[in-house]
Parts: C-alpha cells; sequence; structure tokens
C-alpha cells in the first residue's frame, strides 16, 4: 500500500464515520457532506471484504432457486437476484452453481444489490467465443426461434445463426421440434466485423459417426445383408441410412416390376433389409439391392405355362412399337404391334391399348432362362384371310377406307385385317394424276374392283377407275381421225398446247399445228376449231391441230391417217368373218 493511501486510510475511519454519520439529516439534505470526504470514504472501503465495483465482472454462486429468481452470493453485505430468464440456456441450473455476474447496482432505491448475468455472459462471450473457435470446444446453446433458412441460438448470451443444413446429418422436415431446446454446438465461423457468430450441431455428429463409419465401411462386403433407414427418395432412387453409411437402392432394384416412382414402394425413416450390390475402391458409393431379397418371380411361374396358352395382363409399358404386359407380378411379355392386329398397313400400338388396359393374349414364344415372353391379341382372332375368295371375289365391287400411300398408288383397308393398293394408274380414266394426294387423302371412302388376288403372298390388286364405265368407248366415237371440233387453249409451252373441248377431254396440239392462217400463232385462252389428226384408246391420248384445216398437205396427211385406221378396222372385221367361215366348214364335215 502506497503512503498516500495509508494516510488517506488514517484520516477517514470507516467505522468511525458511519458512526458518527447523520443518515437523517444527509437523506433529508439536511447535512451536506462534503463530496470530497464520501470519495475518500469509498477509497477507504476498497480491497475491503464484500465491497464490489459496479460494472464489474465478478463470479457468484447461486445459494437458492425460487420460482422466478436465482439467489446469488457474491461475498459482499448482500445478494443478488437475477431472474430465471437469464439462465433459460441453461435449463439444469442447481445451487452451488458458480456463474458469472455483472454489478448493475451496489444498491437499488431498496437498498438491495442489483446483479445481472446476461450482461455478464455479454461480456465474457466474444472471449469465449473465439477461443470456443480456435480450440473446437464444444459450447451449450438454446434454440431461441426459427429464422429464413435455420435458426437463431443463444450462445454465451450472443445470438449465433445455425444453418438449417448444419442441424442434423439427415434432411429436416421439422423444424419447430428444436426451439426452445438447449443443445450442444461447435463454433464454425466468426465475422468480426459484422459480429456475426455461426454454429453447427451437425459438425459433432459427423465427427461421432466418422468413427463409425470406418468401422462399418471395414466390415462391408458384396452380398452383406444390412438394416438401414429410408433416409431421402428422389425420382431415381432411395438413399439408405447403413448407420453413419450412406447406400443407394437405384429404382430398378427397388421391386421386379416396373415402378413409376420409388414412393409406390418405400416412404421415408422406413426401416428395410438391404443387400450390398457392389461399391467403388473407397467404398464412398454402395450400391443396394431390395428386390434381390426376394426370389425372381420367374424362378415362381407356373411350369405348365407353354406356347399357344392364353394369358391376361394387364399393360405397364407403352411404346410405339410394342407394349408390355405383367401377366404376373415381374413377368413381362412384349405384345408386338403386328401382333395387335391382321392389319398390314403401319399403326402404333397406341391405336391399341393404353397404359393401364387388362389385355387378353396367346403366348407365342417363351424363354425361362432369357426370361423372355412374346404375346400376341390378333391370334385371338380369326384371320381374316382365311375365307378371302368368297368376301373378295375377283371382279367384285366394294367401298373401303384410304389408310396410307405411296408414289406409286393407294393402300385402302376393306376390313381390319385386309388392305389392298390402287395403283396411281387404275385410279381414273382421263385424269392425269401426278400424285395420289392429289386425287385422295387419308380416310376417304373409296369404292374399288378386285383386279387381281394373290391368297399365298397375302395381296390384293384394287382398281377404282374400273367401277366407272370407260369414256375412251365414247370418245373412240366421238373423235374420229380428221374430225372438227371447237377447243379452248388451256396450257401452253416449247412442245405445245394442251387444248380443252367442251365434253372436258383434252387433246394436244404440237407447237407446229399452232399456226393460224395469217401467219400467227394461238396463245393460252384462245378459242378455235381443231382437227384430229391422231387417236389412241389405249394410250388415252388425242392429237389435234389448227394449221390442218387451211393446209392442204396437212390434209392429205389427215386424209391418209384415216383411210389406213378404216383398212385395219375392217382387216380385222374380215378375219372375224373368215373364221366364222372356216368354223363352219368345219361343222359341215
Amino acid at each position: 500500500m502506497s503512503e498516500e493511501t495509508k494516510n488517506t486510510a488514517e484520516a477517514v475511519n470507516p467505522a468511525q464515520f458511519l458512526a458518527t454519520f447523520n443518515w437523517h439529516k444527509y437523506e433529508e439534505g439536511i447535512d451536506e457532506v462534503d463530496e470530497s470526504k464520501l470519495q475518500e470514504f469509498e477509497k477507504a472501503l476498497e480491497g475491503t471484504v464484500g465491497f464490489v465495483n459496479e460494472r464489474d465482472v465478478i463470479e457468484g454462486e447461486v445459494v437458492r432457486i425460487t420460482d422466478r429468481d436465482a439467489i446469488i452470493d457474491i461475498n459482499s453485505k448482500s445478494e443478488g437476484v437475477i431472474s430465471l430468464n437469464e439462465f433459460r440456456y441453461n435449463p439444469n441450473l442447481a445451487v452451488g452453481d458458480k456463474v458469472e455476474v455483472l454489478v448493475d447496482k451496489r444498491e437499488d432505491s431498496s437498498g438491495q444489490l442489483v446483479l445481472s448475468h446476461k450482461k455478464a455472459r455479454v461480456i465474457k462471450a466474444w472471449d469465449r467465443v473465439n477461443n470456443a473457435h480456435e480450440t473446437g470446444e464444444i459450447v451449450n446453446g438454446f434454440v431461441k426461434c426459427r429464422t429464413r433458412g435455420g435458426m437463431i441460438v443463444d450462445v454465451f448470451g450472443i445470438e449465433a445463426f445455425l444453418p438449417g443444413s448444419q442441424i442434423d446429418v439427415k434432411p429436416i422436415r421439422d423444424y419447430d421440434q428444436y426451439v426452445e431446446k438447449t443443445m450442444e454446438f461447435k463454433v464454425v465461423k466468426i465475422n468480426h466485423e459484422f459480429k456475426n457468430v455461426v454454429v453447427s450441431h451437425k459438425a459433432l455428429i459427423e465427427a461421432d459417426l466418422e468413427d463409425q463409419k470406418r468401422e462399418i465401411i471395414g466390415q462391408l462386403e458384396k452380398g452383406q445383408v444390412l438394416e438401414g433407414i429410408v433416409k431421402n427418395i428422389t425420382s431415381y432412387g432411395v438413399f439408405v441410412d447403413l448407420g453413419g453409411v450412406d447406400g443407394l437402392v437405384h429404382i430398378t432394384d427397388l421391386s421386379w416390376s416396373r415402378i413409376n416412382h420409388p414412393n409406390e414402394v418405400v416412404e421415408l425413416d422406413q426401416k428395410l433389409n438391404v443387400v450390398i450390390l457392389d461399391f467403388d475402391d473407397n467404398k464412398s458409393r454402395i450400391q443396394l439391392g431390395l428386390k434381390q431379397l426376394s426370389a425372381h418371380p420367374w424362378e415362381a411361374l407356373n411350369s405348365e405355362l407353354k406356347v399357344g396358352d392364353k394369358v391376361k395382363g394387364k399393360v405397364v409399358v407403352l411404346a410405339d412399337y410394342g407394349a408390355f404386359v405383367e401377366v404376373e407380378e415381374g413377368v413381362e411379355g412384349l405384345i408386338h404391334v403386328s401382333e395387335m392386329s391382321w392389319s398390314t398397313h403401319l399403326r402404333s400400338a397406341q391405336d391399341f391399348v393404353k397404359v393401364g388396359d387388362e389385355v387378353e393374349a396367346q403366348i407365342l414364344t417363351l424363354d425361362r432362362e432369357e426370361r423372355k415372353m412374346s404375346l400376341g391379341m390378333k391370334q385371338l382372332h380369326p384371320d381374316p384371310w382365311t375365307d378371302i375368295t368368297t368376301k373378295y371375289p375377283v371382279g367384285s365391287k366394294h367401298t373401303g377406307t384410304v389408310r396410307n400411300y405411296t408414289n406409286f398408288g393407294v393402300f385402302v383397308e376393306l376390313e381390319e385385317g385386309i388392305d389392298g393398293l390402287v395403283y396411281i394408274s387404275d385410279l381414273s380414266w382421263t385424269k392425269k394424276i401426278k400424285h395420289p394426294s392429289d386425287f385422295v387423302t387419308v380416310g376417304d371412302q373409296l369404292e374399288v374392283q378386285v383386279l387381281e388376288l394373290d391368297v399365298e403372298n397375302r395381296k390384293l390388286n384394287l382398281g377404282h377407275k374400273q367401277t366407272q364405265d370407260n369414256p375412251w368407248d365414247a370418245h373412240e366415237a366421238t373423235y374420229k381421225i380428221g374430225s372438227m371440233h371447237e377447243g379452248t387453249i388451256k396450257e401452253k409451252n416449247d412442245k405445245g398446247a394442251t387444248v380443252v373441248f367442251a365434253d372436258g377431254v383434252e387433246a394436244f396440239a404440237p407447237t407446229r399445228f399452232l399456226e393460224k392462217e395469217d401467219g400467227g400463232k394461238l396463245a393460252k385462252g384462245d378459242e378455235a376449231k381443231f382437227q384430229v389428226t391422231e387417236f389412241s384408246k389405249e394410250y388415252r391420248r388425242i392429237v389435234v391441230s389448227h394449221t390442218s384445216i387451211f393446209r392442204e398437205e396437212e390434209q392429205k396427211n389427215i386424209k391418209a391417217a384415216a383411210a389406213k385406221a378404216q383398212d385395219v378396222e375392217k382387216t380385222t372385221l374380215g378375219d372375224i368373218g373368215g373364221l366364222a367361215e372356216l368354223k363352219k366348214k368345219m361343222e359341215g364335215k
């Protein structure tokens, strides 16, 4: 103690000061006390037992706990009272515990010592938090409430942030279950500039699980059956917790039957047995199986089932080329689109069935070793080609539906399973058709006549024009060589022009036959007289000339052609007559 302090202590004796001090006069303001003497008195008390300074952070002991408060002894002249709200982070507070407190006031208006544990914690908190971050010390924290992305945690009186991803190693579905709970945490990040603290509970769990994980991984073997808990469900599979180690059951390994989503088979937090199928070198990716723990459905398939038998099943998968039908759980057969109908024109499986349909089919092939089965639906119905000659004899006329066309013709369906081809040349007697789509469209009803029938090769040749009279029979008499007709030039090109007559018949006039009498040329749209120079019923061709009407030389050529045509006709008739005479003579003998 310094000499100055000794002199002060001697100058003001606390005991003598208190004994002679008139508190009544002081409080009433009657007797004014020198401020310097009061300060000297304060200094004299420093260092004595039971003296504390305001704003000091000291250690106290819990001596009693009431329903609302904790009574704290700091070895002063009186005990302090702190609300239990300041100890919410520590629900296990008990008598005898040492706690840090801040002296708010040595005396309030009633002479009570006022203490604060919360303020003391805040003052010391940053030192503790920094120390915990550096040393990795595990700290207790009180979860106050939820916030966006996580929770607010009271750690040493500081509000720290607990991210949702750092609560547990497994996804959290109910955050409210952690509110107002005291948990252990690890300080993982501190931002001194913004006074932010981030804590993690997951880090503690991971540390514990790491040892378990190493132990479990070391014992893993292919074919081993383990119990696990469904941790997460995705569209492609299920993650299973094997006790600190995660494995994936792919959707194809959940069930022998086809499923659309794993939640059809399992649910979150479900306990189940799984078998280890495979893993990588460091066993970080573990492939698990569930269906492998039960016998393959093909092994339980009825041994008496054979090719030709009828089966019923449900369509589970549909593609353009066919449908997969589940005839028993986990046992599927393929019905190819060609086996769905006797029809031969191109169609899709969606035209016949849809997913979920119950269908009946016949077994076409069955391979138990390869676990493959093909089915057919059309085999359950009579083959329409069986009595084709009775229903569709050559020469018969029918009405069919245009199903498809190609460059060379039109496919017409007479009934389900029976298609015929109408060649482009058999569509019309008069029109020159470049492509069938210019004449008909898919879905049209078309009248046809059976021209040819090949039962063995399932081919039917049809004709449309044969259902109508051949107009060229009449044209032959009307458009004789040398006959004159009024016509209009419809189209014109380098080779000549197309001429249309009143009855709609078209003829061709070569360029040299378009010259007019005045030396000019006929143009598109001109009306004029034309003389027939050539006629062919077989090729449906008429050639005409305007020039020949007034040119003598051309007229001679036309007359010669007409005479030749008449000779051919007479010769043909004479041959017929000669045959008749020969027949009579032979019969007379």
